[in-house]
């Protein structure tokens, strides 16, 4: 299973940005799809996570500003960011878990991650 991911860029302080990620491959079923950064010189952290049934999970510092969404008939997740800040300024990654089938096997659990693509709020 691999991740594509798109709509990073720069963007002045207060702006918008809208990421993409497509998994594609023998997918059975996801379980669960979310969004991680890596700030420079800092670990990856959780951004967001949605679930299959439409569950949501944010992380404090970004609730109220970023919205997770999912496509599951495109095996698709986005995330909308408004009213960006500085501080947002990262690589960020998609992940997906789920289930997937192989020409020897039916079923097996997968967890990819997409490449990643930067973020910068920057004036």
């Amino acid at each position: 299973v691999q991740l594509q991911a798109s709509g990073g860029g720069l963007v002045q302080p207060g702006g918008s940005l809208r990421l993409s990620c497509e998994a594609s491959g023998s997918i059975l079923s996801i379980n669960v799809m979310g969004w991680y950064r890596q700030p420079p010189g800092k670990q990856r952290e959780l951004v967001a996570t949605i679930t299959s049934n439409g569950s949501t999970n944010y992380a404090g510092s970004v609730k109220g500003r970023f919205t997770i969404t999912a496509d599951n008939a495109k095996n698709t997740m986005y995330l909308q960011m408004n009213s960006l800040k500085p501080e947002d300024t990262a690589v960020y990654y998609c992940n997906v878990n789920g289930r997937y089938s192989g020409a020897l096997f039916a079923s097996k659990p997968f967890g990819s991650w997409g490449p990643g693509t930067q973020v910068t709020v920057s004036s």
